[in-house]
C-alpha cells in the first residue's frame, strides 16, 4: 500500500469525468447557447487516431475548437471520436481523454488544464506549434495561434 494520496491523479480523474460528462450531453443534445470548445492535446498519445497528415502537420500538440460544424461525437469511457473539416475536407479524430491538455469553454471562462510530471515530453510540447481550427462562415476550419486568444 503506498505511503501517500495521490491527489494530483485523482482530480485529473475527476476533471476527464467532467470533460466526458459535458461531451455526452453535447452528443445528445448538441452545444447550448454560445458554449463552444477549445479541446488541446497531445497528438504523440499512442491512443490518439487522427490523419497522418494532421498528425505531420502538428507534431506535439494540437487544438481543435468544437463550434460550428463537428459531427459523429461519439462519447465513451476512455475518450471521444467527431469528424471535422480540415480545408473543407472532414477528417474524423479519436481523442482519448489521457491526451487532453487543455479543455477550455470561452463562453463562460471556463478551463482545465492538465500537468504532467514528464519534463522531456513537456519540452517537446513547448516547442511545437499551438494552432486551433477555427470554424469560418462556411463551417470549414482554420488554422490561427492560440496567441492570438492570450491576454
Amino acid at each position: 500500500m503506498s505511503q501517500f494520496i495521490d491527489y494530483g491523479n485523482l482530480m485529473h480523474d475527476a476533471m476527464r469525468s467532467l470533460i466526458q460528462k459535458v461531451l455526452e450531453s453535447v452528443q445528445v443534445n448538441g452545444l447550448p447557447g454560445e458554449h463552444h470548445f477549445f479541446i488541446t492535446f497531445d497528438t504523440l498519445h499512442p491512443d490518439v487516431e487522427i490523419a497522418d497528415w494532421l498528425s505531420d502537420r502538428y507534431p506535439g500538440e494540437m487544438t481543435v475548437v468544437m463550434q460550428n460544424w463537428f459531427e459523429g461525437l461519439e462519447v465513451t469511457d476512455e475518450g471521444f471520436t467527431v469528424t471535422m473539416k480540415f480545408g473543407g475536407t472532414p477528417e474524423t479524430l479519436y481523442i482519448p481523454y489521457d491526451s487532453i491538455i487543455t479543455f477550455v469553454d470561452p463562453s463562460v471562462e471556463f478551463g482545465l488544464r492538465f500537468e504532467t510530471h514528464e519534463t522531456e515530453r513537456e519540452e517537446e510540447i513547448e516547442e511545437a506549434p499551438m494552432a486551433e481550427d477555427v470554424p469560418n462562415e462556411q463551417g470549414e476550419a482554420e488554422v490561427v495561434s492560440l496567441d492570438s486568444f492570450r491576454k
